[in-house]
């Protein structure tokens, strides 16, 4: 064999190993390493407003969750239209949209439960088909498996197609429906309560209260004769529980209604005359409560006609004291003279509209604490909650905790017992 025929021969055998490669290539997806930069779904970002539905759908085809944007914002349908986290629901949406493509993975339908993407409508699927509707472009995406331990991405595949993909961040879903509903309720700092008086399902009452917004802590009220407190600071989560108050799930009130019985009944008031009233029980080792806000006007009025006098007070002073100094000129002294020979006036000081207009300041106070009882009732109107275990912990007192422990009455000392009485001495004299 000559050294042509040999070098044709090597030729050969290089173009057929390139073609079968190009052919194998063009057949099959792309292997796990081959980096994309693509997004996931182009042009989503500029459509997010678009969204009005996210639905989530588990194994069996079963809807998880359904959320609908209508007049009143965003809602859970499971949950007869209860407001659903409008801030996790919009930052999930952005996370959907800016993903971007890591890796192409596989194809072979026997592969996708290791990734978590086989289809929903199976048995044992594991990842969620998330579905977007209302934007030009509809998203129908099966988002599996989270592959921390692979340096971060989600394994996903759009419904439909064969390849799979890992993309870029975390982007699994919470399959719960209450993972998805609004959980604040009310944050009003204890600072703002002036009393909150519990009465208990036997019907004991505690009562803890401040006289003044700026006292420390909250006192015991009724305290009994020959008994203290067992801190300065043991009453005051009792007071607290209005403040961060969030709900671990919600029901509707007519499906889930207050007992009639075996319930604590508890009395928020505030300074500023808003007042929460909440009834509270315990079923199958849950605590549920409902609440309903109120204004009291009497108290509003008195801690704005307060806060306006307190307003006056300390303007009036603040402008005595930038005043002083000219006033304190004596006889004798020439008095200073302001700028062009004039005569210098009072200073002026800008008064706050407590001071100014005190009609006003008073009317738009009012309108503010009417509007924020109107907003915590939307929140409360026809809703059952269930709360968490340490706020239900702070509701569950009653004037035994609040008190140091009785003191063990020791046992009465034993009658001393009296040394037997010798017997009488013989006299010396004596015979025997």
């Amino acid at each position: 064999m000559n050294a042509r025929t040999l070098y044709g021969l090597a030729a050969a055998a290089v173009i057929a190993l390139i073609a079968a490669w190009w052919i194998n290539s063009a057949q099959r997806p792309i292997s796990e390493g081959v980096e994309q930069t693509r997004a996931l779904f182009a042009g989503l970002r500029e459509q997010l407003n678009d969204v009005n539905a996210v639905t989530l759908t588990g194994a069996e085809g079963k809807v998880l969750v359904t959320l609908k944007r209508g007049g009143d914002g965003w809602t859970v349908a499971e949950k007869a239209g209860y407001p659903a986290d409008v801030a996790k629901l919009r930052e999930f949406l952005i996370k959907l949209a800016d993903a971007t493509v890591l890796e192409q993975k596989t194809s072979n339908p026997k592969r996708y439960a290791e990734l978590g993407v086989d289809d929903v409508k199976d048995k044992d699927a594991k990842g969620v088909l998330v579905a977007l509707d209302g934007q030009k472009t509809p998203v129908r995406l099966i988002v599996g498996n989270f592959n921390g331990a692979g340096g971060g991405g989600t394994f996903v595949r759009r419904e439909g197609d064969a390849e799979s993909l890992l993309v870029k961040g975390n982007l699994t879903v919470d399959k719960g429906v209450a993972d998805w509903e609004k959980k604040d309720l009310a944050d009003i700092p204890a600072a703002r309560v002036r009393e909150a008086a519990i009465t208990r399902p036997d019907g004991k009452t505690l009562k803890v209260y401040k006289e003044q917004p700026g006292d420390a802590n909250f006192r015991v009220a009724d305290v009994p004769k020959g008994r203290e407190v067992s801190s300065e600071f043991v009453a005051n989560p009792v007071a607290a529980v209005l403040s961060g108050l969030r709900a671990d799930d919600v029901f509707p009130a007519k499906d889930m209604p207050a007992p009639d019985k075996d319930v604590y009944k508890v009395a928020y008031s505030t300074f500023e005359g808003v007042d929460v009233d909440a009834t509270i029980w315990v079923k199958d080792g849950k605590d549920y409560a409902q609440f309903a806000a109120r204004l009291d006007p009497a108290a509003a009025e008195a801690h704005i006609g307060a806060d306006q006098a307190r307003a006056k007070a300390e303007y009036d002073a603040a402008v005595n004291a930038a005043n002083k100094p000219a006033a304190a000129v004596t006889p004798a002294e020439p008095k200073p003279a302001a700028p062009g020979g004039a005569e210098a006036k009072p200073a002026e000081l800008p008064k706050p509209a407590a001071v100014s207009d005190p009609a006003k300041d008073k009317a738009e106070r009012l309108k503010a604490l009417n509007d924020e009882v109107a907003a915590l009732n939307r929140r409360f109107s026809g809703w059952t909650f269930a709360l968490p275990n340490y706020k239900f912990s702070s509701i569950d007192k009653s004037m035994d905790d609040m008190l140091k422990p009785l003191e063990d009455k020791k046992p009465e000392a034993k009658a001393a017992v009296k040394p037997a009485a010798k017997p009488a001495s013989k006299p010396a004299d004596a015979k025997h």
